[in-house]
């Protein structure tokens, strides 16, 4: 395989940032340095377009509940090989020009030139290229990866570069914010530009004096948690005013701040109001009308631990908070005590996570330049104030060989070219303010990460939670890292190394020595793990070798990012540093429709542990019916954990999250972007077991979320897994009001109690199920005929919403009242009053025998059997008549169904998502929002959301 070679020139450190001061390196300069470019996938006279097959598809994205049209685009361009999810998300999001006109994009060709188009005309403007066919391969080969998904530049880069809008490439901001009033206004400022442009920023207020100090003027501060108010305000009005997507920003805050314990208790107040304004009966859900009366809703908070605060709080020590003018002690506070007031409050609403201020430091290349005090919203970049990182993320499963082998030097070769790429969009990109735009060309801080590592091992068959596995994937990450910046020292020499280089040129070599020596002390287990290692070590030989002659271009090169939408757009089955989020996905089909499949990397899997077709094909049958490996045939228990997700009946703890984290940070520039799940029964003494862990082993941030922590979530009826033999929960989700069809089937009864007539109509769901009741009770235009016409409508709109008829029944049970006593109805032959008849009635025509044999009500056919000593029905739960939102049944696929594979059946036709078929498979609510754009439920993307169905995200990915 070719390589890509760069040119290092000597002397190249004293070059400017800019790489465009010195006339001599600028394309159209005779002899000018520059690099050669060797083809890696393509082909000489041959196009990359035309290795494809292409097709037109149609894109018409509706929202699930209402079936109403979102987005529409007919006769849209893509190769045959890419998914529907890919393209619907290709054509909504980064197509550009006015739906319906001539001059909106159609095809991916179009995207795909304006984007590499721009890279390439920048990078000859700005010398990279060492001749003008040097410059048309590197097109090429960006071409062909882009096009066969072997990486992705991050949202912004689609959304805006070779369009008439500024040239924003990056996802990440982080701002600054000082001790005066006008320092303030320009932070509430230059975030609402960020956001409206989509993207995210962070900021640390630590500098804020805290509301124990005074002012000059002699009155108390106001400390900066009541600043975050009127910030939080300004997010969630821009959010709202449709940007691409949701404002996403982080606030931190240093431990040692005297507000500490104020900021520490700020969400977790909001959500117990949350919880009280619920109960009153306001609408308090995701994207509800009173939602809003809440504060601080719009950021992640996160409080800035230091290790004299940890070791304090390991020795159960006192620690000091300090004045923010004078640096002086004010108060001394037990640092126990505190530490479990983080992780109370992280336990009551996910808020606060934790960032490790030395580590972070530690680990900072440009440390004469300022402290690294703040991150973007997920956490994984982490530089100086009032700079940005543009991200792009490699899709790991396009580089594992047929024999389930890492082709280490396809993947340097590929990464080689995506950093040239990253850094050359930094010469032409605009910024949303002057200091964000000049931090960032002097130090020019790139993320290169990956995607589908979850999906990697366990196609490698390696557990997610296991020493083989953190060890391969460690190898990847170090060897990723260590390619990124050995290609920085190269383009230092050719365009000059960033310009802050010089002042900080000790610490950075000195992290690229801890990153080598890191790299040293990977403990490998196979022989793939050994292979990647092997290279990343030379890699890493490489890169200090020739830093110490030309420096390196950027102060940074790698993050590890949610790549929520990014991934979707490669096909990706997990997201970042992901595992798996289940084993059974829902997949749209090009010709319309869509399906639940058995993930493709566990056939992959099961063949590299050995398991033949025969075994393989019921192994997979069997995760299809039942969504997991549990006592699947033939597959030996010791392999169950290769198949462990994030969710399901197999769940990988909250420690092998942590453990993953810490096995590929020491080989990342800044962090990574992951949330810890936890169960709903995790305690606060797990939450601090986690945080305390994350600091012992050398992460750089951490955040956790314990399941059904929030109000503001979808909610469900079934929150725990069944146990084996128990009957399938059904999830329910927030209310969504489920209407009858103006056809539905209805039956009428006619009664008496206690000497008084009426009828009761109910009429049903087509599918089963009731859906509204009319009570005909006392003579029209009475008041006993209205008040019972105003409770049948109230009974009939709560059932639509998805309230259980067995909670009214158990309600309304045995309550007293005239008219009461005897009946004409053979199986209720006393009611205590005329509800208490009417739901008796309904209970015995809509309830399983199980739900009312536990409320006591039973048929006489039914209460003569118990006197006799008869067995009652079968125990068998009728799932049909408990459905209230969704239809959880799934239908065989047909059997012309288009690559249809062993294991596939058609989605559920009320499921909109991968989440929510695993919800309804495991009867467990997944904490995940529904998305404001088509209403399906999001799934978790690193500390974000994203949405399988419009590639809507809640986050900067």
């Amino acid at each position: 395989m070719t390589e890509t070679v760069g040119t290092p020139a000597a002397g190249g450190a004293a070059e400017s940032g800019s790489g465009t001061k010195n006339a001599a390196r600028r394309r159209g300069g005779k002899g000018a340095p520059g690099l050669r470019i060797t083809r890696v996938f393509t082909t000489e006279g041959v196009h990359p377009y035309d290795e494809v097959t292409w097709e037109r598809r149609d894109v018409v994205m509706t929202n699930w509940r209402d079936g109403s049209v979102n987005f529409e685009q007919r006769g849209v361009e893509f190769p045959e090989f890419w998914s529907m999810n890919a393209t619907n998300i290709v054509t909504s999001k980064y197509f550009r020009g006015a739906v319906g006109t001539p001059q909106r994009e159609n095809s991916l060709k179009q995207l795909i030139d304006r984007v590499v188009g721009t890279y390439v005309r920048a990078g000859v403007e700005h010398g990279y290229f060492a001749s003008d066919a040097d410059a048309e391969v590197f097109e090429h080969e960006l071409t062909w990866m882009l096009l066969h998904q072997v990486f992705a530049f991050n949202s912004p880069v689609w959304f805006n570069v070779g369009t008439k809008s500024p040239q924003q490439v990056s996802a990440c901001f982080i701002l600054s914010v000082d001790d005066t009033m006008e320092s303030i206004l320009d932070w509430y400022k230059e975030e609402g530009l960020i956001f409206k442009g989509g993207s995210g920023a962070g900021v640390n207020l630590s500098r804020i004096r805290s509301s124990k100090e005074l002012l000059s003027s002699g009155g108390n501060a106001s400390g900066p948690v009541s600043f975050m108010r009127g910030a939080d305000a300004s997010a969630g009005t821009i959010k709202s005013g449709g940007a691409t997507r949701r404002a996403a920003k982080m606030v931190i805050l240093d431990v040692d701040h005297p507000d500490i314990e104020e900021f520490i208790e700020t969400k977790a107040r909001e959500e117990e109001k949350i919880r009280v304004l619920r109960d009153a009966g306001f609408d308090m859900d995701l994207g509800g009308n009173d939602i809003a009366s809440v504060q601080y809703q719009n950021a992640n908070n996160s409080v800035r631990v230091s290790d004299e605060f940890m070791r304090a709080v390991e020795a159960g020590g006192e620690f000091g908070l300090r004045a923010r003018t004078t640096g002086e002690v004010l108060e001394k506070v037990d640092a126990k005590r505190l530490f479990r007031k983080i992780a109370q409050a992280a336990w009551e609403c996910a808020d606060p996570g934790l960032q490790y201020d030395d580590t972070i430091n530690d680990w900072h290349t440009c440390p004469e330049s300022g402290r690294i005090t703040a991150s973007n919203p997920c956490s994984e970049y982490l530089h100086l104030d009032n700079s940005s990182c543009n991200l792009a993320s490699m899709n790991l499963m396009k580089f594992l060989r047929e024999d389930n082998t890492f082709d280490a030097q396809l993947f340097v070769r590929a990464v080689e070219l995506v950093i040239t790429a990253m850094d050359i969009s930094i010469c032409f990109a605009d910024f949303p303010t002057k200091a964000i735009g000049e931090t960032t060309r002097k130090f020019r801080q790139l993320g290169i990460g990956y995607a589908n590592l979850g999906a990697l091992l366990m196609a490698t068959g390696h557990a997610y939670d296991s020493d083989g596995g953190r060890a391969l994937a460690a190898a990847i990450t170090s060897l990723m890292t260590g390619v990124a910046y050995r290609r920085s020292a190269e383009l230092a020499g050719v365009v000059g190394p960033y310009q802050g280089y010089a002042r900080n040129a000790d610490g950075h070599q000195r992290v690229m020595r801890k990153h080598a020596a890191a790299n040293d002390m990977i403990r490998t287990y196979h022989s793939n793990d050994v292979a990647v290692r092997k290279v990343a070590t030379e890699e890493w030989r490489k890169c200090l070798e020739i830093g110490a002659v030309n420096g390196w271009r950027n102060a940074q090169s790698s993050v590890l990012a949610p790549t929520g939408t990014i991934g979707l757009m490669m096909d990706c089955d997990t997201t970042g540093v992901e595992p798996d989020l289940a084993l059974v996905k829902f997949k749209k089909l090009v010709g319309g429709g869509s399906m639940q499949i058995v993930n493709q990397t566990v056939p992959r899997a099961l063949k590299s542990l050995g398991y033949v077709d025969e075994q393989i094909e019921a192994i997979v049958d069997y995760i299809a019916e039942h969504g997991h490996v549990v006592d699947a045939p033939g597959l030996r228990p010791e392999h169950y954990e290769v198949f462990d997700c994030a969710m399901g009946e197999r769940s990988i703890p909250a420690m092998g999250h942590v453990r993953m984290m810490a096995a590929v940070q020491p080989f990342i520039s800044g962090a990574i972007s992951k949330t810890v799940n936890m169960p709903e029964q995790a305690t606060v003494e797990d939450v601090e077991r986690i945080y305390f862990e994350g600091w012992k082993l050398g992460l750089k941030a951490l955040a956790i979320y314990r399941d059904n922590c929030k109000v503001g979530q979808p909610l469900s009826a079934g929150k725990t897994a069944r146990k084996s033999g128990e009957p399938e929960k059904v999830v329910e989700y927030r209310p969504v009001r489920k209407r009858l069809p103006k056809k539905r089937p209805s039956q009428t009864w006619s009664f008496t109690v206690g000497g008084a007539e009426g009828y009761l109509h109910a009429g049903s769901y087509p599918d089963d199920g009731l859906g509204e009741i009319f009570i005909k009770l006392g003579k029209q235009g009475s008041t006993l005929a209205g008040v019972m016409d105003a409770f049948s409508m109230s009974i009939s709109v709560g059932l639509q919403y998805g309230i259980p008829l067995e909670f009214y029944v158990s309600k309304f049970l045995n309550q007293r009242f005239e008219p009461a006593g005897m009946t004409d109805d053979p199986d209720v032959r006393i009611a205590t009053s005329v509800l208490d008849y009417l739901f008796r009635r309904l209970a015995l025509d809509y309830l399983p025998y199980e739900k009312r044999a536990q409320l006591g009500i039973f048929t006489a056919e039914e209460r003569a059997a118990q006197v006799n000593g008869e067995n009652g029905p079968s125990s068998e739960v009728d799932l049909e008549t408990l459905r209230s939102t969704v239809d959880a049944s799934p239908q065989p696929a047909a059997a012309d169904e288009p690559g249809r594979r062993p294991g596939q059946t058609i989605s559920p036709e009320r499921v909109g998502s991968s989440t929510e078929l695993l919800e309804l498979r495991h009867g467990k609510a997944a904490d995940a929002p529904l998305c404001m754009t088509c209403g399906t439920k999001m799934r978790p993307a690193g500390s974000c959301y994203v949405c399988e169905g419009c590639g809507s995200t809640s986050g900067c990915s």
